[in-house]
């Protein structure tokens, strides 16, 4: 069993107010719960800082959350949300970005019992392969690098692995025999990670690279990774990205 909670905060510096943008007469919001509620969750529950958000939800039959506005990470979010629905150490959650009105269910459906089934795993996650030198070199694009258990190494902006005679005049053609893998942001988290993570100062790699799993790294956390099932489309960032979704959606 698990349950699904979708992040969907109101300001956005490239979009502000996103999750209520309309795409096909409802809020994107509507759409990512619609998506998630057709997984195998237990619950799905909406958790925002904003109260246009808690009313949206309300309208359409959703349960929401209302946290604090001022947790300094996504995951310090999630634990608020934990705290308050009193869910057991053990129990296993999965966050869905509130700008991905396109997750597919299956996804969800592949990285909640892959975190069951690690035990000694806090949290679990999806990647795909990169096939191609642009996607590699890509500081945008997270790579991941993980032992032959399915167990995240490292993750980094910068290419890796490092080819040293391949890249030794820059990008080139991707080795066939090495795994380049592309972290995508869908997680699932143990109850007890949530509230140990939010005691653990930011690591320094954590800092440098701007990407919070590498905390859970730094203070000994095992993170699963998969390739996920199905590609995960891209979410809802900018003006330009909200009229690619209306386009194969439907209109606003």
């Amino acid at each position: 069993m698990f349950h699904v909670i979708i992040s969907a905060r109101y300001a956005s510096t490239r979009l502000p107010g996103k999750p209520l943008q309309l795409i096909d007469r409802k809020p994107m919001v509507q759409h990512v719960w619609q998506q998630a509620c057709k997984s195998g969750a237990a619950s799905v529950i909406v958790a925002t800082d904003d109260q246009r958000i808690m009313d949206a939800c309300a309208g359409f039959g959703a349960r929401a959350i209302m946290t604090r506005a001022d947790h300094p990470t996504g995951t310090d979010r999630l634990q608020e949300v934990v705290s308050q629905l009193g869910l057991p150490d053990d129990a296993c959650v999965v966050n869905v970005q509130g700008d991905e009105p396109m997750i597919p269910p299956a996804v969800i459906d592949q990285v909640a019992p892959n975190l069951i089934a690690a035990q000694d795993a806090g949290i679990a996650t999806l990647a795909e392969p990169i096939h191609d030198s642009e996607t590699l070199f890509n500081p945008n694009a997270v790579k991941v690098v993980c032992d032959h258990q399915g167990y995240a190494l490292y993750f980094s902006r910068a290419p890796m692995p490092w080819c040293r005679d391949q890249f030794a005049n820059g990008p080139a053609a991707l080795p066939d025999a090495i795994p380049f893998r592309r972290h995508v942001g869908i997680y699932a988290y143990k109850v007890s990670f949530l509230h140990a993570y939010v005691g653990w100062p930011a690591s320094p790699l954590e800092t440098a690279e701007s990407l919070e799993q590498l905390r859970a790294l730094w203070f000994g956390t095992r993170i699963h990774v998969a390739d996920a099932c199905q590609t995960l489309p891209a979410g809802v960032d900018t003006a330009e990205d909200l009229e690619r979704v209306r386009a194969l959606l439907g209109s606003a």
